[in-house]
């Protein structure tokens, strides 16, 4: 990733980075491992864990009436083992701050601030002001950059320091956060060590003008010297004010169709289609462009046995977890071995973890958000190139939960015409998906090769579905064994 000329340094080169290990030899473990488990973006939530260490990375820039805030990164070891990486943002009072009471962390003499009261920073505007300024000023530190903050900028866009942030209650894995309505920082909670995928295929699509993604303003990273590499922490980007969640979008259009009981979907006016082609378009201009800008390369026929192993591994797995998969395990098993018997495999930078969430429709057309691949998935892994079908697949599995959501909200509060809206669900979920593939390929059909790339994506997105809903929502089992069935067939 090409790193731009001009850094902002933020650690107070007066005080050291403090890094602490060991259980009870930082006064803030206690407190950030009990935070840890009302937070909402944390992902160990009824694992068996312990804080296991601390250590600041910096602090922001600040005047001597301006907040104090530094960020550390904690690290969760597991009872099984593993061990995770977590930014805490903190904002250091002496006094209580009643209107951030929600957002306590604790009580702590900490080493660089002495006692204090202690809040996660994201929720304060006065503190969040610094993160801005801090994007805005221009400069470079000469000095030992192995514990600094630097805040990397891209030119084109000049940042506005006077607007107020607003903190998304709806965000999960991350903390996003609104400046007016100019930018939108994302704070990232769970960190690794390396090149965030987000950031860095955000950064190729916006220096080469793509107009299907935000545009990326800056990000924030530090060097981390026990690995010798950086870590990222945040990414600044265009907010996407007018942005729609394409999720929605497309359950109002279902919605219309079901209201309309003898209207097929080109009919009724919610109809979706030339959203989905228009969703085609944007997405093989993303790829192109990603194919441009990254390696690419074809899988040898080792490479494709080896796709297909693990695609009936995690049909194997998942047969334990939802035995009513094994009525249809041949026809998938059929699928996998004829991926197997492919001749090569064209593969690129792809999403990673594409679905009608990870898009918004604005007024000037869709835009795709969140590149950092599938969450569970190591960093090395997500940054491995793969087959753009995947992504097809991600859109076209969306297109169908979408659908179905809607039938079982329905059928919940209205029990009649269960048959038909369900008839419905099925012919709204192939016409959009026909219209996103037409668009997607320019017309053309499919190749048989490609066909069974796309099915067998499709089979193995179905199958996860499987498993996640008995595990969460054991009721909507139904619309992911339903694509088991026709993709097995």
């Amino acid at each position: 990733m090409t790193q731009p000329e001009s850094t902002t340094p933020t650690t107070d080169p007066t005080t050291s980075p403090r890094t602490t290990d060991g259980p009870g030899s930082h006064p803030a473990l206690p407190h950030l491992e009990r935070f840890l488990g009302t937070a909402r973006w944390f992902g160990g939530k009824g694992r068996d864990l312990r804080a296991a260490g601390v250590r600041r990375v910096g602090r922001l820039p600040a005047g001597p009436d301006e907040p104090r805030v530094a960020i550390d990164l904690l690290e969760v070891a597991y009872a099984d083992g593993d061990t995770e990486l977590y930014q805490l943002p903190l904002l250091f009072c002496t006094e209580p701050q009643d209107r951030l009471a929600h957002a306590l962390v604790g009580e702590w003499d900490d080493p660089d601030f002495g006692p204090s009261l202690v809040y996660d920073a994201v929720h304060d505007r006065d503190a969040m002001a610094l993160w801005l300024a801090a994007f805005d000023k221009e400069g470079h530190h000469e000095g030992d950059h192995s514990h600094a903050l630097f805040f990397h900028r891209l030119e084109g866009h000049e940042i506005d320091t006077t607007t107020h942030s607003t903190l998304f209650s709806g965000e999960q894995s991350n903390s996003s956060v609104a400046f007016g309505e100019d930018c939108l920082m994302k704070v990232f909670r769970k960190v690794t060590p390396g090149v965030n995928p987000d950031i860095q295929i955000h950064e190729v699509l916006t220096r080469a003008g793509s107009d299907h993604v935000a545009a990326l303003y800056g990000w924030l990273d530090t060097y981390d010297t026990a690995t010798d590499t950086v870590i990222q922490l945040a990414m600044l980007q265009q907010f996407l004010r007018t942005g729609t969640d394409g999720w929605d979008l497309a359950q109002v259009s279902a919605r219309n169709l079901f209201a309309e009981a003898d209207l097929h979907p080109h009919e009724v006016g919610g109809d979706f289609a030339a959203e989905a082609a228009r969703l085609g378009v944007a997405l093989a201009e993303t790829h192109q462009v990603l194919a441009e800008h990254f390696p690419t390369e074809v899988r040898t026929p080792e490479q494709l046995g080896e796709l297909a192993d693990a695609m009936h591994r995690r049909l194997d797995e998942a047969l334990t977890a939802v035995p009513a998969l094994e009525a249809y395990a041949g026809g998938l098993r059929g699928g996998f071995e004829a991926v197997r018997a492919l001749g090569g495999d064209p593969i690129q930078r792809i999403h990673g973890d594409l679905h009608l969430g990870q898009t918004l429709r604005t007024v000037r057309g869709w835009k795709l958000v969140d590149f950092e691949g599938e969450p569970a998935k190591p960093l090395a892994e997500r940054m491995l190139p793969d087959s753009v079908w995947r992504d097809v697949a991600g859109m076209l599995r969306s297109f169908d939960y979408a659908a179905a959501a809607v039938d079982r909200a329905m059928t919940e509060s209205d029990a009649d015409g269960v048959e038909q809206r369900a008839y419905r669900a099925r012919e709204w979920t192939k016409r959009n998906s026909d219209a996103l593939l037409e668009a997607y390929t320019g017309g053309r059909a499919l190749s048989a090769d490609e066909r069974v790339l796309l099915t067998a994506y499709e089979a193995d997105k179905a199958i996860y579905e499987c498993v996640y809903e008995v595990r969460n929502r054991p009721s909507w089992l139904g619309i992911p064994l339903g694509a088991v069935e026709r993709l097995a067939s």
